[in-house]
């Protein structure tokens, strides 16, 4: 089968390029990257594709907090009748892959697409805000993938060590208790860990947003929604590694394995 992939760009995304090299690597036969806007007046219907991949940037300037402006105007936006989040979650619902980097996963949030907790789509349980530091982190992280998640993008991985750069990473829940389920229900794919260790930390910078739980990433029941805050796609070959003049590291850098699981899951599929 022919993989085809939709990469909005525009209002302030940019991390477009990087996320379509990606996704070339991973195997993906048709890379469409189109503006929010063709998107919203329906000249791109999302049901031509089988994954959508909202990159990381900084959507209108994350007015109104990181992703709230577009999440606002994916939610009220209209397509012949119909609402573009009702397309989105029809995208769910038939089989689609849905991925979230950073800025693109406080999208998902704020659109009530992650956690979905139960299958409640468009239901907000969590938010990503600011940093407990009050800055900008731009840093390399280790993180823990939990073995027992349904994540389709993270299956056989163990460990990631990617980058992050971002000034609201930190996942909070909308309840006491919402953080808790998603770790114990296996929503909670990713958490921030050690260099030596595979118990998550809550140490700064090695936990660099003092997320709770040292959550940061998490997918739906399906395991197929995934949003994570570190970025898979600025690691794909080993001279993207800080160290790469001075370890020996295999050709492939770690993050690719992010998108080669969603390839391989959609031709099995």
């Amino acid at each position: 089968m022919n993989l085809t992939a939709l990469v909005p760009t525009g209002h302030g995304i940019n991390c477009e390029n990087e996320t379509r090299r990606a996704l070339e690597l991973a195997g993906f036969d048709r890379i469409d990257l189109v503006h929010l806007n063709f998107i919203a007046r329906g000249h791109t219907d999302p049901a031509d594709y089988n994954i959508i991949v909202f990159p990381g940037g900084f959507l209108d300037g994350d007015d109104l907090g990181a992703a709230q402006a577009c999440a606002n105007r994916i939610r009220h936006s209209r397509i012949n009748g119909g609402r573009l989040i009702d397309r989105l979650m029809e995208f769910i619902h038939r089989g689609g892959l849905l991925l979230g980097i950073c800025n693109g996963f406080q999208l998902l949030t704020k659109l009530g697409l992650l956690p979905a907790t139960k299958g409640d789509y468009g239901r907000r349980d969590v938010t990503l805000t600011a940093n407990d530091r009050g800055r900008f982190e731009d840093r390399w992280v280790h993180l823990v993938v939990d073995p027992a998640s349904p994540c389709v993008f993270t299956k056989g991985i163990r460990r990631l060590y990617l980058p992050v750069r971002h000034g609201e990473g930190k996942i909070i829940g909308m309840a006491t208790d919402t953080t808790r389920g998603l770790v114990e229900g296996h929503q909670a794919v990713l958490r921030y860990c050690l260099a030596d260790s595979d118990e998550p930390t809550m140490t700064y910078p090695e936990n660099p947003n003092g997320s709770e739980l040292a959550i940061a990433g998490v997918c739906d029941t399906t395991g197929r929604v995934f949003g994570l805050m570190p970025h898979p796609e600025c690691f794909v070959h080993r001279t993207n590694h800080p160290r790469w003049t001075r370890e020996e590291l295999p050709e492939e850098g770690a993050g690719l394995a992010i998108f080669n699981n969603a390839a391989a899951f959609l031709r099995e599929a």
